[in-house]
């Protein structure tokens, strides 16, 4: 019989990881049952939700056991559970309290719980009532925001096209001091194994595998494949520089799947770009009827420097997030067509004509040849330092988990 799992918020901002916790779950599992753990999955969710870390991702599993073992799996997770509501009890008051989910189903889970909770915000009781008429097992307490992971774990449907992240595991004598993962090594990472993708941010310079929170990872390694990812690490660990880790796993995984992304949009600008404090920007276009309100952040760059020079009459597209204010926060931009950019009096003599005065055309100061009073474009192309057509993505490290890159391939959007 398989069965799915499903886990979140279990970590505080300053202890704990969900990741962790769940490798903990699956290894009590398969000690107690000597059952075949098939998949690993994490699964990113919506990246506005309230309650969240950076990746906002919860885990999942999917598992294979005998069907008379169903009582004893549900008795493995509660002892569990219930150990890890006392380690959570013990963690430092915080603004937002933990959450902790586990669900357990032995059925198809509802593949909207996945799609509405990497798209938009989820009522968690609105979770719970639906879950209670689909046999879906929970475990959670007072705190119940982590149903809303837990549940999008256990019905995310992957595909031939899902990425890979393998992560690594700190010792406990570790946890603390700082993390050994030699940049040298991870800038090889991506030639050495080019299945693997998101090591480095080249524009800073820094790698992107390693977590600087106070969490039990070591670091986590991105790729298209389960075999890439794990050549990776195994050669990651060979090098000098970098820290031996206690344990890893591999997990399916939805990032750079472009999920939270409704559509790529197109529309005309209608505006000047308007620039608040701290080098953000934002600029009205005209889309579909409406008018909407993009916006850019500083640390955007190449997307940010580009909507800075968008003119009215502009026609550009645009991959975006609706944030709950209603204006969109752009990943990706592109200007399909200008309206003109440098505009110029005729050249007579080497010069630029001159006028008359009112209503008397124009005049060269040299020869004296006269004519209308008429402006030339000047190609929008030829002096831009981003040509029309060309897609424009935030660095690396400013750009979300869910963000497909692209070096990816965009479908549907070239």
């Amino acid at each position: 019989m398989r069965c799915r799992l499903g886990l979140d918020d279990t970590d505080h901002v300053d202890e704990g990881c969900t990741t962790s916790s769940f490798d903990e779950l699956l290894s009590e599992i398969q000690e107690a049952m000597n059952c075949d753990i098939l998949e690993r999955r994490l699964v990113r969710l919506w990246p506005f939700a309230e309650r969240r870390t950076r990746g906002n991702g919860a885990l999942g599993a999917i598992i294979d056991i005998p069907d008379k073992d169903k009582v004893f799996l549900e008795k493995i997770c509660k002892d569990w559970f219930d150990r890890l509501l006392t380690k959570v009890a013990g963690y430092p008051p915080s603004k937002i309290p933990v959450s902790p989910c586990l669900a357990i189903s032995f059925d198809k889970a509802p593949e909207h719980w996945y799609w509405d909770a990497v798209r938009c915000y989820v009522d968690p009781e609105n979770i719970l009532r639906e879950a209670g008429n689909t046999g879906t097992i929970l475990f959670l307490e007072n705190e119940i925001s982590g149903v809303v992971g837990a549940c999008a774990a256990i019905s995310w449907e992957s595909n031939p096209d899902s990425s890979w992240e393998l992560i690594a595991w700190r010792n406990e004598s570790s946890l603390g001091s700082e993390r050994r993962v030699s940049t040298i090594s991870v800038s090889k990472l991506g030639s050495l194994f080019p299945g693997t993708f998101l090591n480095r941010d080249p524009t800073k310079g820094k790698g992107l595998i390693a977590p600087r929170t106070p969490c039990p990872v070591l670091y986590g390694i991105r790729g298209s494949s389960s075999s890439e990812v794990e050549m990776a690490h195994i050669w990651l660990q060979s090098e000098k520089g970098v820290e031996s880790c206690k344990s890893y796993a591999i997990h399916r995984s939805n990032q750079i799947s472009d999920d939270h992304i409704e559509s790529t949009r197109s529309g005309s600008v209608i505006c000047k770009p308007r620039e608040t404090k701290g080098g953000h920007a934002s600029v009205s276009v005209f889309s579909g009827g409406q008018s909407l309100n993009l916006v850019a952040f500083q640390e955007g760059g190449p997307v940010n420097r580009l909507l800075r020079t968008l003119e009215p009459g502009d026609k550009i597209t645009w991959v975006g997030l609706r944030s709950p204010d209603g204006s969109i926060h752009l990943e990706r931009l592109r200007i399909d067509s200008c309206s003109p950019r440098i505009l110029s009096r005729p050249i007579c003599c080497s010069r630029t004509m001159r006028s008359s005065g009112r209503n008397q055309g124009l005049r060269c100061l040299s020869c004296g040849r006269k004519e209308k009073k008429t402006w030339y474009s000047i190609n929008f192309d030829d002096i831009h330092e981003y040509p029309s057509g060309k897609w424009l993505e935030p660095t690396p490290s400013n750009r979300r988990h869910l963000s497909r890159p692209l070096s990816q391939g965009l479908p549907g959007t070239n």
